[in-house]
C-alpha cells in the first residue's frame, strides 16, 4: 500500500515572489505579495514524489481572528480546477522527484492583510494531513487591471506608489515652499505598524470578522485609515494642536518624515504622538495608503475653506475697528490646507467619478459619527454634485466657497461683501519624476469668473438644499443659511475692493515697500482712490493681527486710524508702519500676519473692507541663535533619525557637520534635514542622491 504524502519544508521564494510584486523594498525575508498576481512557493516532500492521480493538495488561505469562507476571510482551493469553487486559484508549475513547485494567486477583489497559509494533503486510501506553511502579506495591486485601484500608467505607479519621498507645499498663494518629505513606506516594521493600525480602528473593535471581510475594499480601508491618523475618535497616530505651546511634545513644523511618527506610535503602545497639524496628517496618511499599494499623493490648497455649517459660504466677522471676531468666527479660510487624493474605482457612484479621490485626515468635521473625510470624487467637486459620497459638499467648499464678510456693531449684523473668488488656489502637488511642483486646480475647479465655475456652484447650492429640505443633511451640521448673489465685483486679498456705483466708489489696496523680513520693521501704504466724480472724506479703521495657518486669528498688536479726503478721481497714499517690537511678541509659529482696513465714507453708511495676508520671510540671521538641534534622516539611507546638537550659532557663522552613513538601498533617495533653535524651528533642507549597487 502506497505511503501518505509527507511534507518535509517550504520555500515561499519570498525574495523572487517579492520582486515579482514589487514589494522587494519591503522584505525580502518574509513574503509580500499583491492580489491578482501569482506568486509561486516550493513544497518538499519526505518520503516521495507527488502523484497527480493519487494524491490532492488543497490550499487554505486565512486572515482576521474568525476567517470564514462566507464573508471571504477564509478560501479553500485545490490542484484540481474543476473542484476548485474558490476565487483563489492554484495550479502546477513543476513536478520534480521529492519536491512540487505550485503556483498561487489570490483574486484581485480579496482582503488585503496577513494571511495564514495551510495546506491539506489526502493521499489515496490515506488519511488526510494539515500543515501550516507560513505567513504571507497581501496588498493591493495597483498592476492588475481587475483590482479596483489600478492605475494604467508605469510613471504613475512609480510615483504614487514606489517613491518614498516627496515635497509637500506650505506658504501662502504668493509665497510657495517646498517642504521635503520622508514617507518611507518601506521601512523596516512600517508595514506591519500600518497593519496594526487597521486593526486598532473603531471598526475592529466593534466587529472583527466584517472588518477584515471589507479590506477588500479601498473605499473602506480609505475611510478606516483616514480616521485612525487622528486621534479625536481613537488612539490614533496623531494628537492635532493648532495653538503655539507644544512643550509636551514636538512642534508639527520641525518634523520631516513619517517613520519617527509610526515609530512612536507603535512603541508606546498606539498612545497618540504630539502634535501633528495638516500637512502631517496628509504625510501620515500618504506612507500607509502607499505602504498598502494605494496610489496616493499629497495635495495644497492654498486659501482654502473650512465651511462649518454646510452652505458653502464662509463667514468672517469684523468689528468697527477692522479686527476679526474671533468669538463669532466658526467658518475660516485657511492660508494652506493639505489633504490626500487616492486613485481607485467608483463602483458605489455613477460612471465617470472614480480616480482621484479626496481623502482628509485632519480632524474638522465628523462624517458618518468619526473624524475623517472622504473619498470624494474629485470630479464631482468639479461638477458640484455634492451630493456624491462621501463628504462632497465639505470638499467643495474647500476649493470653491464664497467668503461674505460681515461687521459686527450695535449687537448687529451688516453685510459687507460677497467674494466669489478668494476661495482655491494653486492647488499643488509634487510633479511626476520631478522636484518641480504641479498645479491640479483646473481638476477641481471651472476658472474662477467663467460662467461654468458660477454654474457649478449654484448647481451645488440648488442640491444643498434639495437635500435639506429632504433631510439628507449631517447630523451634526448647522441650520442652512442660503446667501442672495450679489453682482458686485469679486475682492481677492492682493486686489483692489471695487464696489458697484451705488456703494461707496472708492478702492483701497495694501502695498508693500520692502520685503516683510523676520526681525524689521513692516512698511507699507494704503492707496486710496476715488473713482467717482464727487469729494470723499474717508475714515479708515486699520488693525493687524497674528494668523495660524488654519486662518483662526490672535489678538490685535497693532491699529491706526487714517482720514483721507480725495478729489473726483484723486489717488492717495497713507504710509504704515509696524515696528518689529510690536509684532515680535504676538507673532505665532506660521509668521503670519493679516492687516484690514475698514473704510467709511462720513455722509454714507456704506463700509469698505480690504485684507492682506503678510507671510514674513528670514533674512540672513544676523542675531545670536541658541540650542540648535539638527534632524537628518532619508529612507534607504539610514536606519533611524540622525539628531545633532549645535548650540550656538553666531551671525554669518557656519557650522560643518560630517555624518556617516551605509546605504543598505540603492536607486534615488533624498536626505532631509530640519534645523531648529530657540529663534526658529523649521529651517529645512533636503539633498537627492543616487546610490548605485556595490558590484
Amino acid at each position: 500500500m502506497a505511503q501518505g504524502l509527507e511534507l518535509s519544508v517550504t520555500d515561499l521564494q519570498s525574495s523572487c515572489n517579492n520582486v515579482q510584486h514589487h514589494t522587494e523594498e519591503i522584505s525580502s525575508d518574509h513574503l509580500i505579495v499583491r492580489r491578482g498576481l501569482a506568486f509561486n512557493i516550493t513544497l518538499y516532500f519526505r518520503n516521495r514524489d507527488f502523484q497527480p492521480g493519487m494524491d490532492n493538495i488543497v490550499f487554505v488561505a486565512e486572515t482576521g481572528p474568525l476567517p470564514d469562507l462566507a464573508k471571504g476571510t477564509r478560501a479553500v482551493f485545490g490542484l484540481s480546477s474543476h473542484h476548485n469553487l474558490s476565487p483563489w486559484m492554484a495550479s502546477l508549475e513543476n513536478n520534480r522527484a521529492t519536491s512540487l513547485e505550485v503556483s498561487l494567486c489570490a483574486p484581485p477583489t480579496a482582503a488585503v492583510g496577513r494571511y495564514l497559509l495551510k495546506v491539506h494533503i489526502d493521499s489515496f486510501q490515506g488519511s488526510v494531513t494539515a500543515y501550516q506553511l507560513g505567513e504571507f502579506i497581501l496588498l493591493f495591486n495597483p498592476w492588475c487591471p481587475g483590482d479596483a485601484v489600478y492605475l494604467d500608467s508605469e510613471p504613475q505607479r512609480q510615483e504614487y506608489v514606489m517613491n518614498d519621498y516627496g515635497f509637500i507645499y506650505q506658504g501662502s498663494k504668493n509665497w510657495i515652499r517646498p517642504c521635503p518629505w520622508n514617507y518611507g513606506q518601506f521601512e523596516e516594521n512600517v508595514i506591519d505598524i500600518c497593519l496594526k493600525l487597521l486593526d486598532k480602528s473603531l471598526n475592529f473593535q466593534m466587529d472583527p470578522a466584517t472588518d477584515y471581510a471589507l479590506r477588500g475594499s479601498p473605499i473602506y480601508i480609505s475611510r478606516v485609515v483616514c480616521a485612525m491618523i487622528n486621534s479625536n475618535d481613537d488612539n490614533g497616530v496623531l494628537n492635532g494642536k493648532w495653538s503655539e505651546n507644544y512643550s509636551d511634545g514636538t512642534n508639527p513644523a520641525e518634523w520631516t518624515g513619517s517613520v519617527a511618527i509610526l515609530k512612536q506610535w507603535h512603541a508606546t503602545g498606539c498612545q497618540p504622538v504630539r502634535y501633528g497639524q495638516c500637512w502631517v496628517f496628509a504625510a501620515i496618511m500618504c506612507t500607509v495608503m502607499r505602504c498598502l499599494g494605494i496610489p496616493t499623493r499629497v495635495i495644497t490648497n492654498f486659501d482654502s475653506g473650512h465651511d462649518t455649517d454646510g452652505n458653502l459660504i464662509i463667514d468672517e466677522y469684523y468689528d468697527n475697528t477692522g479686527r476679526i471676531l474671533e468669538n463669532k468666527k466658526k467658518d475660516t479660510v485657511w492660508n494652506f490646507h493639505v489633504w490626500n487624493e487616492c486613485w481607485m474605482a467608483r463602483k458605489d457612484l455613477p460612471p465617470g467619478y472614480g480616480g482621484w479621490q479626496v481623502l482628509d485626515a485632519t480632524p474638522q468635521e465628523t462624517s458618518n459619527g468619526l473624524y475623517c473625510c472622504g473619498p470624494a470624487s474629485v470630479r464631482a467637486i468639479k461638477e458640484g454634485e455634492v451630493n456624491l459620497s462621501y463628504d462632497t459638499a465639505f470638499a467643495f467648499s474647500m476649493v470653491n466657497a464664497d467668503c461674505v464678510s460681515w461687521l459686527v456693531h450695535g449687537g448687529k449684523e451688516q453685510r459687507l461683501h460677497r467674494d466669489m473668488n478668494s476661495v482655491g488656489n494653486f492647488i499643488s502637488t509634487k510633479s511626476i519624476h520631478s522636484d518641480e511642483r504641479d498645479d491640479v486646480t483646473e481638476n477641481y475647479k471651472y476658472a474662477e469668473g467663467s460662467p461654468q465655475e458660477r454654474q457649478v456652484f449654484l448647481k451645488a447650492l440648488q442640491k444643498l438644499e434639495t437635500g435639506r429640505s429632504q433631510g439628507h443633511y449631517r447630523a451634526d451640521s448647522q441650520p442652512f443659511r442660503p446667501m442672495p448673489l450679489s453682482q458686485g465685483h469679486p475682492r481677492s486679498l492682493d486686489t483692489p475692493s471695487l464696489r458697484p456705483s451705488d456703494v461707496i466708489q472708492v478702492s483701497l489696496k495694501f502695498q508693500l515697500l520692502d520685503l516683510p523680513n523676520m526681525g524689521q520693521d513692516i512698511q507699507f501704504v494704503l492707496l486710496a482712490l476715488n473713482m467717482s466724480l464727487q469729494f470723499k472724506d474717508l475714515k479708515v479703521n486699520l488693525s493687524a493681527q497674528s494668523l495660524r495657518h488654519d486662518g483662526s486669528p490672535l489678538p490685535p498688536f497693532w491699529q491706526d486710524t487714517a482720514f483721507i479726503q480725495l478729489l473726483p478721481e484723486e489717488a492717495k497714499s497713507h504710509p504704515c508702519q509696524i515696528p518689529y517690537s510690536q509684532y515680535s511678541r504676538s507673532l505665532s509659529t506660521d509668521k503670519l500676519i493679516r492687516i484690514t482696513a475698514l473704510g467709511e465714507e462720513k455722509s454714507s453708511p456704506k463700509k469698505i473692507l480690504v485684507d492682506k495676508i503678510i507671510n514674513l520671510v528670514y533674512p540672513a540671521i544676523m542675531i545670536n541663535v541658541e540650542d540648535c538641534v539638527l534632524t537628518v534622516e532619508g529612507s534607504g539611507l539610514f536606519k533611524k533619525q540622525q539628531r545633532v546638537f549645535i548650540g550656538v550659532l553666531k551671525p554669518q557663522h557656519r557650522a560643518s557637520i560630517t555624518l556617516k552613513t551605509v546605504p543598505f538601498k540603492t536607486g534615488q533617495r533624498q536626505i532631509q534635514a530640519n534645523l531648529r533653535s530657540n529663534k526658529f524651528k523649521d529651517i529645512k533642507g533636503y539633498k537627492n542622491v543616487y546610490v548605485d549597487l556595490m558590484l
